[in-house]
């Protein structure tokens, strides 16, 4: 809705000021089609063309106050309820099968996540989502909030990024549980037939000790209050506990892993 409205707002000064769309084309320096999409709202109508259009049609700021509603979200508008969660939560206890948890990701590591995303993201939203994914890591910082994560092996294999990044991920993962508030775990393959096989998920303890449990897919994410299926995913991560290695152990298995790169 953002989108069309900023769109038509600046198809309706441009014309009540007698500018063609090809007179705002060549001063933006977009094309005629680009314009058109904007104009429509099946384009997001990017701050530059916003502040041209300002300009040209004499709105004295009115468009151009549309960039910072234009603004790109940090993440998913699907997870902002788990966002609001995860930030008042006292423990996370996070199972991951594929990737690094976002807690826990380097600045390369997110940016070459971001890169391979499709449908292809626009430079702008790919810099707000790695801005808002490091900034939500200072939750870490919290020493009365306990974390654990788990990790499949195969996580721990797949290098994202070049292979410079790829060490410095592994190495800020064994730094990153050297405190004692933060248990980071490897769960290895040859563990085999295990309970997290069907996905990854988040445990969430609130402040009134009540848990809620969070799964996320390609395009949603759910988060779960009740009490049943909540406390499956509890059984869930009390068997996959039993089958990791131990915070030690998988300290050295991750290092190792760097070595050898």
């Amino acid at each position: 809705m953002a989108w069309r409205y900023a769109g038509d707002q600046m198809k309706r000064w441009r014309e009540a000021a007698g500018i063609s769309r090809q007179a705002l084309a060549d001063e933006a320096g977009y094309g005629y089609d680009a314009i058109k999409g904007m104009e429509r709202g099946v384009r997001k109508a990017q701050a530059h063309v916003l502040r041209i259009a300002d300009e040209m049609s004499g709105a004295q700021g009115k468009l151009a106050a549309a960039v910072e509603f234009l603004r790109p979200e940090p993440f998913p508008s699907y997870s902002h309820d788990f966002m609001h969660a995860e930030s008042d939560a006292v423990a996370l206890c996070c199972y991951e099968t594929q990737f690094v948890p976002g807690l826990l990701q380097t600045t390369g590591y997110v940016r070459a996540l971001l890169a391979a995303h499709c449908p292809p993201l626009d430079d702008e939203t790919i810099e707000e989502r790695i801005k808002g994914r490091l900034e939500r890591q200072a939750l870490l910082s919290r020493q009365t909030k306990a974390f654990s994560f788990v990790m499949e092996e195969a996580a721990l294999r797949r290098q994202v990024g070049d292979i410079d990044s790829w060490r410095d991920q592994l190495l800020r993962l064994v730094e990153t549980g050297r405190p004692r508030h933060v248990n980071i775990q490897v769960l290895p393959t040859d563990r085999g037939v295990h309970a997290g096989l069907r996905g990854p998920f988040t445990l969430l303890k609130t402040p009134d000790h009540e848990y809620l449990a969070y799964e996320e897919g390609q395009e949603m994410g759910v988060l779960y209050s009740q009490p049943e299926k909540v406390g499956n995913f509890i059984q869930r991560h009390e068997m996959i506990l039993r089958q990791a290695l131990n915070p030690d152990e998988s300290a050295r298995f991750i290092s190792k892993l760097a070595e050898e790169l």
